[in-house]
């Protein structure tokens, strides 16, 4: 199948929490698309919206949230349990990667959906996410064995003996050694790097089609961050998934994506691939960002950061939310917010100094100097 099919394709999504002091603004016009097999970071500071969307994906908001407009549209292959046994002795035995038939294809709008068709369709067994602390993904109170086994029993009513077996091959997939042991250990047994890789194998239990990580190497040292990762990426090669990384670490991005999403209070305001948004960023938040990455030839006693702080999200915002934090802002910045320049076809920015006849503005010189050495190390110049 093309690798360009569009699986997922959200629209003007606008999240909203009750809390006592007022609504809390969370998500304002997001419009997202994943392709099959591809992976896609969205970044951004703390509360700028990153868990909130993909939330909204798996339909976990918190009881206080509510989608107040938009859609989120899921692309998928249907295939019933007779159907696919009608194949698999077709192709003797392997399903051809991403198989479907015209009629097969089901798109759903998941904002549309009951709870109980997302827990018993979507939840699990086609997007799985995986969550940044293990242990609190993890029930200290069952074996491992048991919540691997957990949702193809539920979802698939797959025989226990059978069910056991998959989720000790599924163990020795992600990495885990001596996987029959380890099916009778509780997660207070295991290290946090193989704890993480256990909610890995929770997460792919049931074959999705997509896999939402969500600061998913967080809590672990970096040697375990670039194994986890690595162990992804081979994954979702094997498997054709499509892949959404949230992420406040930037280094990250670089290694995993291949398209990158720059988030603040609660739209994306810079999207592009990962050469766009690393070797020719067009925001002045994306600019921060880039600028505030340590680096061993940085000169100067401090690292960047960027002023002020990100705005309160239960007030109203009049114009470009970064304004207040923008050495660069424009007048118009105060009054309306910049809608997506379009700067080349995979590159879009949210920002007036984007638009055709805007005062030309050059990123700051310590960050050019950066991005140009960059280049010279990844030998694209």
């Amino acid at each position: 199948m093309n690798q360009k099919e569009k699986i997922l394709k959200i629209r003007d999504l606008d999240i909203s929490f009750k809390t006592d002091n007022g609504n809390v603004k969370a998500v304002r016009g997001v419009d997202l698309d994943l392709h099959r097999g591809e992976t896609i970071a969205i970044v951004g500071e703390s509360g700028s919206g990153k868990s909130v969307t993909t939330k909204a994906v798996m339909g976990i908001l918190a009881g206080n949230g509510q989608i107040n407009n938009g859609t989120i549209e899921f692309h998928y292959a249907d295939l019933s349990p007779e159907r696919i046994q009608e194949v698999i002795e077709k192709y003797n035995g392997v399903i051809p990667e991403g198989y479907t038939r015209p009629e097969e294809q089901k798109v759903v709008d998941i904002t549309k959906q009951s709870k109980k068709f997302i827990q018993s369709e979507i939840r699990g067994r086609r997007i799985a996410m995986v969550f940044q602390d293990p242990m609190t993904s993890l029930d200290p109170t069952m074996t491992i064995g048991k919540q691997v086994m957990e949702a193809m029993r539920f979802h698939y009513n797959t025989p226990k003996k059978e069910a056991w077996k998959r989720a000790v091959k599924l163990l020795e997939l992600v990495g885990i050694t001596d996987a029959e042991k380890r099916m009778k250990n509780y997660p207070h047994q295991l290290s946090g790097g193989m704890r993480q890789r256990v909610v890995i194998a929770i997460a792919l239990s049931c074959d999705p089609e997509i896999l939402i990580c969500d600061e998913p190497t967080t809590a672990l040292d970096v040697t375990i961050q670039a194994k986890i990762l690595e162990l992804i990426q081979d994954i979702q090669k094997k498997k054709n998934l499509s892949v959404i990384y949230i992420t406040h670490d930037l280094g990250v991005v670089a290694k995993v994506a291949d398209f990158v999403n720059v988030m603040y209070a609660g739209r994306i305001i810079e999207s592009g691939s990962v050469n766009d948004i690393f070797y020719d960023p067009k925001h002045p938040y994306t600019w921060g960002l880039l600028a505030s990455l340590p680096d061993v030839d940085t000169s100067g006693d401090e690292l960047y950061t960027i002023p002020g702080t990100p705005p309160n999200m239960i007030q109203d915002i009049q114009g470009d939310a970064f304004a207040p934090r923008n050495p660069y802002a424009l007048h118009i910045d105060e009054k309306i917010a910049p809608p997506m320049f379009q700067i080349t076809p995979t590159h879009r920015v949210a920002s007036w100094l984007a638009a055709p006849n805007a005062p030309k503005v050059d990123m700051p010189a310590d960050l050019k100097e950066k991005i140009e050495k960059n280049k010279k190390e990844a030998k694209l110049v």
